[in-house]
């Protein structure tokens, strides 16, 4: 053992005395800094000391980002988590949220999952009043993927069992767009509320308009633009959505595009007379 190198002992006591928050992540650091570089990398000249300092900052970023993420998340009992109109057991809200506010009026049910960077948000600004009770609601055991974005401003409800992919839109409002003589975002928006059924699968990129219905076990193609109301059972996919597969108990499984049929072209005249 070298003198640059922790000492075993010394690193056990760490990981297993309670009374400290070191972790492997931290210990890492430790080891980073202390060990020291192979002979055949080491330089007599200065250009060796850049790749030393980025060696050892990046692994001091890294320990520093894991540590904030495990701690920057918000579960059930947070003080964070108390701000929503409830937030079930098990749930989680990953670090680093996006934009979060009108909590007052969010409902987060049981084992859910929000991923990191997903943006949740009732009312256009935060401390808006709101007419209905809860404006969002997310079920139990849900899983909302990276960067999504859910906002509600009269109702949004999401079942339970509902799982996206990243960058996943769901709003239940849009600018009205009536009158030409005046810009679109200063007209009126119009509120149309938004279901997602149990048991549904969003697609990379989708995006859920006002108006939107979506049955139980509905599968979303990834890119969709869905508005419209769909049965339970089914796929969906495209610009705008529509259904391309249905199950039904008596058939299972069918496609729902209808194929074309072969066009038959009549024969000429004179291959009729040569026939």
């Amino acid at each position: 053992m070298t003198a640059t190198e922790p000492r075993p002992e010394r690193t056990e006591a760490l990981a297993a005395d309670p009374r400290t928050e070191a972790t492997l992540s931290e210990l890492a650091v430790l080891r980073a800094i202390r060990t020291p570089i192979p002979n055949d990398e080491v330089s007599p000249s200065k250009s060796s000391r850049p790749a030393l300092r980025r060696r050892i900052l990046g692994t001091i970023i890294h320990a520093i980002w894991g540590w904030a993420a495990r701690n920057g998340a918000v579960g059930p009992g947070d003080g964070r988590a108390r701000q929503f109109r409830s937030f079930g057991a098990g749930s989680c809200l990953a670090f680093p949220m996006g934009a979060v506010f009108g909590q007052r009026w969010i409902h987060i049910g049981r084992d859910t999952l929000i991923g990191p960077s997903v943006s949740l948000s009732a009312g256009m600004v935060p401390g808006q009043e709101m007419v209905s009770d809860p404006v969002v609601s997310i079920g139990d055991r849900c899983m909302i993927g990276r960067g999504s974005h859910i906002v509600g401003h009269f109702s949004v409800e999401v079942g339970n069992d509902v799982h996206t992919g990243p960058y996943v839109y769901i709003t239940d409002q849009n600018h009205g767009y009536e009158d030409p003589d005046q810009v679109v975002h200063s007209q009126w928006p119009n509120d149309v509320p938004v279901v997602i059924g149990d048991g549904s699968w969003l697609g990379t990129g989708v995006v859920v308009l006002p108006g939107s219905r979506l049955g139980r076990n509905v599968v979303v193609g990834a890119g969709s633009v869905v508005r419209g109301t769909f049965p339970d059972h089914c796929v969906i996919a495209g610009v705008p959505a529509r259904v391309v597969k249905l199950y039904t108990p008596e058939t299972g499984w069918v496609s729902a595009t209808r194929p074309k049929e072969p066009r038959v072209v009549p024969p000429a005249d004179d291959q009729l007379g040569s026939a």
